[in-house]
């Protein structure tokens, strides 16, 4: 009895044995060899290098080191450039859905801002990995297989580096913007926004990234400044364009033949409307009145009394088709992450949103560009070139090569040449002095605009010759400009200053705006720094 227990019980253990290894063997035998190879062969990823970024003339901006990605003018180009972070599990989802044939892994390394994310996919390259066996103790013991990483590739910037670097000098210690571009095709030449943040900290500070000198609290002190140093007022930023819209409303009023070369306007200081008064700034200031203003002089004085009649006849209507017609309320399509479309109010939206009706006044201020009406650095740009290039509003562009990522396009505006000569005379002469029974321009700073480099030819349209009091190396250059003051909110608050203008007259190669962010007058305040970037600019060629 003894015996038999015994052996079913054998043939019973036996049985077990069997099944348990027909299921390890047969049942999970690929997931076990799966497992046993996973113990002894590991996957190494390469990442490749990302792209080398160089401005216009082939300066190197950016480049890889062993601790990560250097950019080595810090803040300078710190919102064109932007840096480089861990990718999210929100940009990871988006990075799919936008485009499925690159793939993302988590703790990828990605572009945040400026031209690091707008071309992320263009400078990272593709990620390369190699195959290794390894012992149980996880040392290699030779390599299965490997592919190489594939860099990224190199982009050139229509960027100006001398230029962004004085531009960046010039707005130290100030809360603004800056912008230039060259007018006939929308590159941009240099692009500003003060304060700035080091592009390096924030990249150091990444997790898997070697962290340079910077500590934590530095990086806290980048993200919770109140003057948001990563804010980029160049195209994000938002101000009422004061007196510079008097280019677009002087513009459409000739368009739409409400206004003519003889149309004139007496200025009182004061235009009433009712109970209402709507002054004009020479008389707020100085108590002082222009006399009779045409179109021309309108704009050498920024006179608001003539341009207060200009809204009225022209109406929002069309005051705000053209508006729009100039760029403003829209995305211009520049290739910088972050672009506001900016706000063109009407009688529509003031109803919708303020739940109120649209008034004679309201025609007037938005003409003056005050009111609702909110634009970037960038799109008064944009305007300013529109008149340096006879009537194109180009779209602009950060990346100058290679040409297949860059789409150039400029949109006739349809605008009669002899409007835009009108134009063009009063913004000559907003910089120009007085003359025998005149009164100067606006813009006093660039008055008699000279420098000292006997490299430029005299050709009496762009560069004029000394005066008998200057040295031979002296030349003269003539500057179209117009200036605004712009009000801020707050009580205490000072006006936004503004300064455009392109240069030479005759021929523009530049277009400047500046905007100083609660920074006083454009004449006194924005002015001033416009001319030292000119001084520098036209002494340095």
């Amino acid at each position: 009895m003894r015996e038999k227990l015994f052996i079913f019980l054998l043939v019973l253990g036996f049985g077990i044995l069997a099944t348990r290894l027909f299921v390890l063997q047969v049942v999970q035998g690929a997931y076990w060899r799966e497992l046993s190879e996973g113990n002894r062969i590991k996957t190494i990823k390469i990442s490749a290098l990302r792209g080398v970024v160089y401005d216009r003339n082939g300066e190197q901006l950016v480049r890889n080191t062993p601790e990560g990605r250097e950019y080595i003018y810090g803040q300078v180009l710190a919102h064109v450039l932007g840096y480089v972070g861990e990718i999210s599990g929100e940009e990871l989802d988006e990075a799919g859905q936008a485009n499925p044939v690159i793939v993302y892994q988590q703790g990828d390394l990605v572009g945040k801002e400026g031209i690091e994310r707008e071309y992320d996919s263009y400078l990272r390259g593709q990620d390369g990995g190699e195959i290794e066996e390894v012992d149980s103790n996880g040392e290699k013991v030779r390599v299965l297989g490997k592919v190489e990483p594939v860099e990224g590739q190199n982009l050139t910037l229509s960027i100006d580096l001398a230029l962004q670097e004085k531009v960046f000098e010039a707005l130290e210690g100030k809360k603004g913007a800056v912008v230039i571009s060259n007018p006939e095709n929308g590159e941009i030449l240099a692009l500003v926004s003060s304060p700035s943040y080091d592009s390096n900290i924030l990249t150091a500070g990444v997790e898997g990234v070697k962290k340079a000198k910077n500590t934590e609290s530095e990086i806290k002190e980048i993200l919770n400044n109140e003057d948001q140093p990563m804010f980029n007022r160049a195209v994000s930023g938002l101000y009422p364009p004061g007196s510079t819209f008097k280019i677009v409303s002087a513009l459409g009023a000739l368009q739409e033949d409400k206004i003519t070369v003889e149309t004139e306007v007496e200025d009182k200081g004061v235009l009433k409307v009712g109970r209402w008064e709507f002054g004009n700034w020479y008389f707020n200031q100085y108590g002082r009145t222009d006399g009779m203003v045409d179109i021309v002089k309108a704009i050498k004085r920024s006179n608001d009394i003539f341009f207060y009649k200009v809204g009225q006849w022209l109406g929002i209507d069309k005051l705000s088709y053209w508006a729009r017609k100039f760029g403003y309320g829209k995305i211009s399509g520049i290739d910088l992450p972050g672009e506001e479309a900016g706000l063109v109010p009407d009688k529509e939206w003031k109803r919708e949103y303020k739940d109120e009706d649209w008034y004679l006044g309201d025609d007037f201020i938005t003409a003056i560009g005050q009111g609702d009406l909110l634009a970037t650095p960038l799109q008064v740009n944009m305007m300013t070139a529109s008149v340096a290039n006879n009537g194109k509003l180009c779209k602009p562009n950060v990346v100058q090569s290679p040409k297949d990522l860059v789409q150039k396009k400029c949109e006739d505006l349809g605008i009669k040449k002899e409007y835009i000569e009108l134009v063009k005379e009063g913004m000559e002469g907003a910089c120009q002095s007085a003359g025998e029974g005149d009164t100067g321009g606006t813009g006093w700073p660039l008055f008699e605009f000279k420098v000292k480099n006997k490299e430029l030819e005299i050709d009496d349209k762009n560069y004029l010759p000394p005066t008998a009091s200057d040295s031979a190396d002296i030349r003269r250059i003539p500057v179209a400009c117009k200036t605004g003051t712009a009000e801020s909110p707050g009580e205490e608050s000072k006006p936004h200053a503004w300064f455009t203008l392109y240069v030479p007259v005759k021929d523009p190669q530049m277009v400047l705006t500046i905007l100083l962010e609660k920074g006083g007058e454009g004449s006194s305040d924005a002015g001033p720094i416009a001319k030292e970037i000119l001084k520098w600019w036209y002494e340095r060629i």
